[in-house]
């Protein structure tokens, strides 16, 4: 039962990846066929994700007063018409409209997935289960730019719309059919507008809960640095074909597959705050030998991404039992939290892969510069909110 629950969440998890890498290697032929500029391209991606981050703030909220599962099929709904819209879109202006409505749709499956893993699970039991979904979940952007770089060179970009808005389909299906409401009846809040604004104001004013949410989302600006900026750094920098996507984001996810699944194994056997010392650790050896490297040579494959996949390594073994110490300061009202924690998250994903990245991605070693100084603010964040005592 376990095993089928996590699949289900990591698909869901999955939606929102998938729509953001796997047209990455389009971006060149997406300028051409608009005859635009990559900057106009580059907002495809930023418009994604701000909306991505927006409604994150309600599917939390609508889930705790609606129901898991209602929320989570209707989202998927949005999801497959947006996709199918940005594959027949004529203009640049059609699909951006089409990316901000898939944005808005793909959020639900992660946020929704967390109150899930919560309403049924506690403690380590839970970090574990949030590891397992994040260690299946890691293949998808893995695969996903590799599929894309293929799919352009074969089928043109507007096959990869086709493509997410058959995923989406897909996991309608299955959760229609394999996933069951965990949220009764009785648990539920009622949906009054006095009562939510009181409770996101109670988030709000939780110092620890904002510190440790912003964070998990510098230290996740890695990540989004380098996929705000994948086409360049693949094409331009590294010097590859679209179909070399690989080199990239195989370290990138592999990383977060191998320590998330260390992660699950270490959850009863360690504090979370000593997973989450040791993560910071081998974060900040590898974005220091990344900026070394690039200081010193010019970018190339291996040696150009191998302290990627350290970070990702890093990365995974301390946002699981980061996560739970933001959403445990909330037991009744998981959904809302949870919203809070991924919004926190994906706005300085986006404001980092949208606003940061155009900055820096002409160069190997601006990029890495920015993972670090990303990396120092988000180890600020930490020391501040960390709890006062030893979680377990």
């Amino acid at each position: 039962m376990h095993i089928l629950l996590t699949l289900l969440l990591a698909g869901l998890t999955m939606v929102g990846p998938l729509a953001i890498d796997t047209y990455l290697p389009s971006f060149p032929a997406i300028t051409r066929d608009f005859d635009t500029t990559p900057l106009a391209i580059q907002q495809t991606l930023s418009l994604f994700m701000f909306c991505f981050a927006a409604m994150m703030l309600f599917y939390g909220t609508l889930s705790d007063s609606f129901g898991r599962r209602p929320v989570i099929l209707a989202s998927l709904l949005l999801y497959i018409a947006a996709s199918i819209g940005g594959a027949l879109a004529p203009t640049l202006g059609v699909l951006l409209v089409c990316r901000a409505l898939q944005g808005l749709a793909a959020g639900a499956g992660s946020v929704v997935g967390r109150a899930i893993v919560q309403d049924r699970f506690e403690g380590a039991e839970a970090q574990k289960i949030l590891s397992h979904v994040m260690m299946v979940f890691g293949l998808a952007p893995a695969i996903a730019p590799v599929l894309g770089g293929w799919m352009q060179v074969s089928l043109g970009w507007r096959a990869i719309f086709w493509f997410l808005a058959g995923f989406g389909a897909l996991m309608f299906v299955a959760v229609q059919r394999a996933l069951p409401e965990s949220l009764p009846v009785q648990s539920r809040h009622p949906f009054h507008l006095g009562a939510i604004a009181a409770n996101y104001w109670k988030v709000l004013c939780h110092r620890q809960f904002l510190l440790l949410s912003v964070a998990i989302g510098l230290s996740f600006g890695g990540f989004a640095l380098y996929i705000g900026s994948a086409a360049y750094f693949v094409i331009d920098i590294l010097h590859l074909p679209e179909t070399a996507f690989a080199w990239l984001f195989v370290p990138l996810i592999s990383g977060m597959v191998v320590g998330s699944a260390l992660a699950a194994k270490f959850a009863h056997r360690y504090a979370p705050r000593t997973l989450v010392w040791l993560g910071y650790g081998l974060m900040a050896l590898s974005a220091a030998a990344n900026v070394g490297y690039n200081y010193c040579y010019a970018a190339a494959v291996p040696w150009a991404v191998l302290p990627l996949f350290v970070y990702s390594f890093a990365l995974a073994l301390a946002m699981p039992p980061l996560t739970m110490m933001a959403l445990n300061h909330f037991p009744d009202n998981r959904g809302l939290a949870s919203s809070m924690q991924s919004f926190i998250q994906m706005l300085l994903f986006a404001l980092v892969s949208g606003l940061v990245a155009p900055l820096l991605f002409d160069s190997a070693f601006k990029l890495a510069c920015g993972v670090l100084t990303g990396l120092v603010a988000s180890l600020a964040a930490w020391m501040l909110g960390r709890p006062a005592q030893p979680a377990h």
